[in-house]
């Protein structure tokens, strides 16, 4: 560190992150999204690493892909398309502030859209809907909930999956001890290495992890789902008119019927690096939103 600052650690990297939200509000107060994108020739897109099939970083040259990143790149494509991709990694803990304070223009990994987080946010229409349950050991003979009282769990960071475990654990009178991981795939090998003996959260994306991990045949998903979740592209909560713009492409690509095709190459074909499919043929709930889209919250579907 250069000791010439004449300041202490803490207080430079203190520093730095108010200069950082000073360059986000900034980006904020100069304009629409869409016109910071076009007057810059840029557009920083929120990716994460490892959340396949969502959003997931391929090979050392981190290229991103996946079906929310797909998504974003057509998306944006439309609106500016003489703008270049710039890729910015992600983490389920720091994604709200960095969609909020304008370092990304549009997030692009698995978020689910609820009423606390429209408070920081906006939401596009929704594009996934998930079932919270659980990947295990397929030879731990776990397939109910019940069965992780006294037993560790793993949940990622961030993600709604620890307080569904810790309502979990008041509605059946159990035990959780909850291990946090950094992101989903040490989550996954807690369990595959024994210390957790299960792993909580959205089935697209435990899918998706299984599907990539070592061995897939040695996990399953089981139990029965504890939340319906709308997951959904988030940008800036006060530029309405780039909500608007989001908002049109994704509605005409379910009435030409292009979102149904998006989704079945995703969770149906086979998707690098493994070339696996999830088989995870599209739901009721999903084909009756793509029939009439809506950006209704987490608390809408589980009343």
């Amino acid at each position: 560190m250069n000791r010439t600052l004449g300041v202490s650690p803490m207080k430079w990297i203190a520093a730095l992150c108010l200069s950082a939200l000073a360059v986000g509000a900034h980006a904020q107060g100069a304009g629409g999204t869409l016109e910071k994108i076009r007057s810059s020739g840029k557009a920083v897109i929120g990716v994460r690493e490892a959340s396949p099939p969502m959003a997931y970083a391929l090979g050392a040259h981190e290229k991103f892909t996946g079906y929310h990143v797909e998504l974003c790149e057509r998306i944006l494509r439309k609106l500016a398309p003489q703008a270049k991709f710039e890729y910015f990694a992600m983490t389920p803990q720091n994604t709200m502030p960095l969609v909020q304070n304008g370092t990304v223009d549009i997030g692009c990994g698995p978020a689910t859209n609820t009423l606390v987080r429209q408070q920081q946010v906006a939401f596009a229409v929704t594009t996934y809907i998930s079932q919270v349950r659980m990947a295990v050991r397929a030879d731990s003979g776990i397939t109910e909930w019940k069965q992780l009282d006294g037993k560790t769990a793993s949940a990622t960071t961030g993600t709604t999956a620890v307080q569904l475990l810790r309502k979990l654990e008041r509605d059946l009178n159990i035990k959780v001890n909850v291990a946090q991981q950094k992101d989903n795939i040490e989550s996954l090998l807690s369990v595959e290495t024994g210390r957790a003996v299960a792993f909580v959260l959205d089935d697209n994306l435990l899918a998706g992890i299984v599907a990539n991990s070592r061995d897939p045949k040695q996990f399953r998903l089981v139990g029965t789902s504890l939340q319906s979740e709308p997951i959904a592209i988030l940008f800036r909560k006060d530029d309405p008119a780039f909500k608007q713009a989001v908002d049109a492409e994704l509605k005409a690509m379910t009435a030409s019927g292009e979102m149904a095709k998006h989704y079945d190459k995703w969770f149906m074909q086979p998707i690098p690096p493994r070339n696996t499919s999830l088989n995870l043929p599209l739901s009721d709930a999903l084909k009756a939103l793509f029939a009439k889209p809506n950006d209704e919250p987490l608390e809408s579907y589980n009343k």
